[in-house]
């Protein structure tokens, strides 16, 4: 069985997409490593991403067997699902354009830190992390294809990518903190731009999630 018998490469795609536009919106996760990264250094910025992938992994595996049980046993849980995820995605959009909105770049100072203290933080950030847990509750089953069987190899496999989009977007953020750091404290417009983007891209998925849930 290969990865597009199991899972329409249309949604895999849309749910690559999807993660990548969240990892790219600044939220817990983001503003601890890049604060980390800048205040101690790269390393200690990739290290705190370990711990971070590690609540992804946790996350994943929760949400794609309560996922599995739900769609199974609870007629009309899909579409429920699908108007929450749409419902978040709308709230996230609001974060991200409402005025006074602060940019992870806006480092905030952080004490000096052992690696297994920088681990730990890393992990208990994301597992603390509102945006993660609705990411694999809500939003992960909208590219679930029930029709086609393995419900639970579709949720690992969809968790599987976002975790690797993460985790490779978050390291490159990481390493180059400083130096986007010092672009963006001299261009403010380029803040004002990708809040806007991201804003509008949120708020048409929410869109485009309500429409898939009365269909």
């Amino acid at each position: 069985m290969n990865t597009f018998t199991l899972l329409p490469a249309a949604n895999w795609a849309a749910f690559a997409l999807v993660s990548l536009g969240m990892v790219l919106t600044p939220g817990p996760n983001m503003i601890y490593l890049i604060s980390r990264s800048i205040c101690q250094g790269r390393m200690a910025g990739l290290i705190s991403l370990g711990g971070v992938a590690l609540g992804f992994v946790v996350y994943m595996l929760c949400a794609a067997f309560g996922i599995t049980v739900l769609l199974l046993a609870v007629p009309y849980a899909y579409e429920a699902l699908c108007y929450g995820g749409a419902a978040y995605l709308l709230y996230l959009a609001w974060q991200t354009l409402k005025p006074g909105g602060r940019s992870p770049f806006q480092v905030r100072q952080l004490p000096q830190d052992s690696p297994r203290r920088l681990f730990t933080m890393g992990f208990v950030t994301n597992l603390l992390n509102p945006k993660i847990a609705m990411l694999y509750l809500s939003l992960l089953p909208q590219f679930i294809a029930p029709e086609q069987g393995h419900v639970l190899l579709q949720s690992l496999l969809l968790g599987a990518t976002q975790i690797l989009i993460s985790v490779s977007v978050n390291a490159l953020i990481a390493v180059a903190a400083g130096s986007i750091a010092g672009f963006l404290a001299a261009r403010p417009l380029w803040l004002l731009l990708q809040r806007w983007v991201m804003g509008t891209v949120l708020a048409g998925l929410a869109f485009r999630m309500a429409m898939e849930a009365r269909r």
